[in-house]
């Protein structure tokens, strides 16, 4: 499978929402990223359940939503899931989603778990059986434009190894957190397959999306 670009929608401007959603699909993205946090599991409150609801009507691309919730269950259980779309939560709450996984293949979603900075790869260990994608967070999560942790990015290696040692080669691995075309490029060649784009890969200074989204496919095509 190709590398896949999802940006993420709380870096646009929510007053222009549509528009910019016309213009990310006129540029070919994959995905579009929806970071829904509940003020308790991180320490910021973004959108609730009837924001994808309402994207879905906009578009036809799938949607890549990531639950920072202390209950993800809770919240997906208001989201329409649409065939193609995913569906992520955090191996830090240490829950068994063999049931929330299964849910969301029966609709034709994919499932995701998602692992903080400071948590070990083989946290996803018991999450593997129902997942098809685990993203890494390049950075603490909560807030646009946070500062990447140092070192991380050896992570992106570290986890493609024990996937493909464990018999896990066919899960993604999402990178997710200060993702600019220099550091996509370098996490594409360590086996990196799906880049959430931000503020530092498609809402850059000075750049248009039509500008910045081919220097970040071509930067994970190399």
């Amino acid at each position: 499978m190709a590398n896949k670009i999802t940006v993420s929608v709380m870096c646009s401007d929510l007053m222009n929402l549509e528009r910019d959603i016309k213009e990310l699909e006129r540029n070919g993205i994959d995905w579009l990223h929806i970071d829904i946090m509940d003020a308790h599991f991180v320490p910021n409150l973004t959108f609730g359940p009837d924001f994808p609801n309402a994207m879905h009507r906009v578009t036809n691309m799938p949607l890549d939503i990531h639950l920072m919730c202390e209950d993800p269950e809770f919240i997906y259980s208001k989201i329409q899931i649409n065939p193609g779309d995913i569906i992520s939560t955090h191996v830090e709450l240490k829950k068994d989603f063999t049931a929330f996984a299964a849910d969301v293949h029966a609709k034709g979603g994919m499932f995701g778990v998602v692992v903080n900075p400071d948590t070990p790869v083989d946290s996803v260990a018991p999450h593997m059986a129902y997942s098809d994608m685990v993203t890494l967070m390049l950075v603490h999560p909560g807030f646009a434009g946070a500062k990447l942790v140092e070192g991380i990015l050896d992570k992106v290696a570290e986890m493609r190894k024990w996937l493909d040692s464990n018999g896990y080669e066919n899960v993604l691995i999402s990178v997710d957190g200060s993702v600019s075309c220099e550091r996509a490029e370098l996490m594409a060649g360590m086996g990196a397959n799906v880049f959430v784009g931000g503020t530092a890969g498609v809402y850059r200074k000075g750049m248009t999306l039509s500008e910045s989204i081919p220097l970040l496919r071509a930067a994970i095509s190399k």
